[in-house]
């Protein structure tokens, strides 16, 4: 019978999954509810095919977030956003010396550091890859 710690502590990596989910759940859908403006700010950053781009960010950010979520094929899901989060930063919060921007690309790289550790560690006792023997 697991102790009360160890039945705690089996709950810390979804809620960790769950925690990083909702920055990109959110982002996610807010730019699928102002496509324009989401647009506009690609277009802004110079990336080519804008349509395209906002396309891939949506996709990355929602799916992404439902799975680490669920923990399926949890340390490829991570690894793609962690790649996402710091392209992220690359491209659009690079304006350092304002310090919104500063904030921004620093909370891009520390979740890319929290999802490098759900890579290396997997999602844990509480998700669809240990239900498959794959956490």
């Amino acid at each position: 019978m697991a102790t009360p710690i160890a039945s705690a502590t089996a709950l810390l990596p979804v809620t960790g999954r769950v925690l990083m989910s909702a920055l990109f759940l959110v982002s996610g859908i807010g730019k699928l509810a102002a496509p324009a403006a989401t647009l506009a700010t690609i277009r802004a950053a110079g990336l080519p095919l804008p349509e395209v781009s906002f396309a891939a960010a949506a996709l990355v950010e929602v799916l992404g977030g439902l799975l680490l979520i669920a923990g399926y094929r949890t340390r490829l899901v991570a690894l793609a956003l962690a790649g996402f989060a710091v392209a992220t930063a690359l491209t659009f919060h690079t304006a350092l010396a304002d310090p919104n921007q500063m904030f921004h690309f620093l909370k891009n790289l520390a979740v890319a550091g929290g999802l490098l550790q759900v890579a290396a560690f997997g999602a844990g006792p509480v998700s669809l890859d240990a239900r498959r023997g794959r956490a």
